[in-house]
């Protein structure tokens, strides 16, 4: 099979194993937990179709409201459908944040919260504590994103200026039950930094939160450093007692989808390599650690031998310093493209499984042998694009972007390397 059909048939494989449809079902609760209502909230990229999922397998009464991104709206008849903005929040995800903690309150003993959380939840449940506004948290998310901080970092910061993330949803939803269905588009899979965990109880601090702030050279608005110096906005903690007999199910994960996308690759004749469901770094530094084993592997057999495919996922980042649009999984491809010079017997594919890499509604790209040759033929200089931080404009203006619309899912970045015989 030619090399990008390959790799797009093990991008689409990967997608479609985490697709809520075929992962949701099995983890509802058992309809005889639930001697009350059962009222379904969430948020994410993949809400609308997880609610999809609850309604078209739960046989009892029950109502909701989910917010996600706009374009990934899925018509369901009970759980009402929210759209907002991502990754820079807007009013609507307030005002759905506003109404889901609403939803949730007056609930008892015997009623049950089933909360679908995706990745992209952060900036679609953007409810600021009293004393920031909206806007404040616009400015300091659109700092983070530029500022090379982790996913991690990110949310550690999120959590403590929300009036719903940082377990403060599951909080709300007391006395009642709650069980969590998580898709998970974060490197390691940890719950709190999935939406920056709405429903999950947070370790992390307000002092964390400004550390990171100071680490990466942030300026906060005038409101929400006094927040975090005051402490007021300190989360709720893992031993809160209104989280006592909570749940969290892990539904999809990156994992999952690489192992699926391998057994492609294995079926045309590959040999499959899982490096790590958990990359992380510099989106082009990580680009030349994978253009230096995919090398190695072309030179010298080592450690694999060719043909294989090496895969990974994880989340990596862009510091963005030039005047591109970023795009971390484009980024980290075109640095590779550059470090391995065409060789003649290296592919790679690296997409977004939400199909959307950064702001771009693109999902990543391809490269071949022929992709630095092309580029220069239309003078297009490879290195100057990567130092602009313009690897979309580049792939676009070859012809090579993977373009896939909302997938309705999101387990992270996905990467493949093939290395031909």
């Amino acid at each position: 099979m030619e090399p990008v059909r390959l790799m797009r048939e093990m991008f689409e494989a990967a997608i479609a194993s985490a697709q809520p449809a075929r992962c949701v079902p099995a983890h509802l609760p058992n309809p005889a937990e639930v001697r009350g209502r059962l009222i379904v909230v969430g948020a994410g990229k993949a809400s609308a179709a997880m609610a999809r999922a609850v309604e078209e397998h739960w046989r009892g009464p029950l109502d909701g409201l989910v917010v996600t991104r706009y374009g990934y709206h899925v018509p369901c008849q009970h759980i009402r459908i929210v759209e907002a903005a991502h990754p820079v929040p807007d009013a609507a995800g307030l005002q759905a944040a506003e109404r889901m903690l609403g939803l949730v309150s007056g609930l008892t003993p015997d009623d049950v919260v089933l909360c679908l959380i995706s990745g992209g939840g952060s900036s679609l449940l953007p409810l600021p504590l009293p004393g920031i506004t909206l806007a404040d948290k616009q400015q300091v998310n659109r700092a983070l994103l530029a500022s090379g901080a982790s996913i991690g970092e990110m949310n550690t910061v999120r959590r403590h200026l929300s009036a719903i993330k940082g377990g403060r949803l599951a909080a709300a939803c007391h006395p009642a039950r709650v069980i969590t269905l998580v898709l998970s588009d974060v490197p390691g899979d940890v719950p709190m930094d999935i939406a920056s965990g709405p429903t999950v109880g947070d370790p992390t601090t307000c002092a964390d939160a400004l550390d990171i702030v100071q680490r990466y050279g942030i300026e906060l608005p005038a409101p929400v450093r006094v927040l975090l110096d005051s402490g007021r906005g300190e989360s709720v903690k893992p031993d809160d007692a209104r989280l006592a007999g909570h749940t969290t199910r892990m539904v999809a994960a990156p994992q999952q989808a690489l192992e699926v996308a391998a057994q492609v690759a294995r079926r045309h004749g590959y040999a499959a390599h899982i490096l790590s469901d958990a990359v992380e770094g510099e989106a082009r530094e990580v680009g030349k650690v994978l253009a230096a084993l995919a090398l190695q592997v072309a030179g010298r057999g080592q450690p694999f031998t060719a043909p294989c495919a090496i895969l990974s996922g994880g989340e990596t980042t862009v510091t963005l310093r030039g005047q591109g649009r970023g795009g971390r999984n484009v980024e980290c491809l075109l640095s590779l493209a550059i470090a391995t010079r065409g060789h003649a017997r290296i592919h790679a594919l690296m997409g977004d499984t939400d199909g959307v890499d950064g702001a771009q509604e693109v999902a990543g790209a391809h490269i071949g042998p022929d992709t630095l040759a092309r580029a220069f033929a239309q003078g297009i200089h490879p290195r100057r694009s990567l130092d602009d931080n313009d690897a979309h404009g580049f792939f676009q203006a070859l012809g090579d972007a993977v373009v896939t619309g909302p997938t309705l899912t999101n387990v992270n970045d996905f990467r493949v390397i093939l290395v031909n015989a």
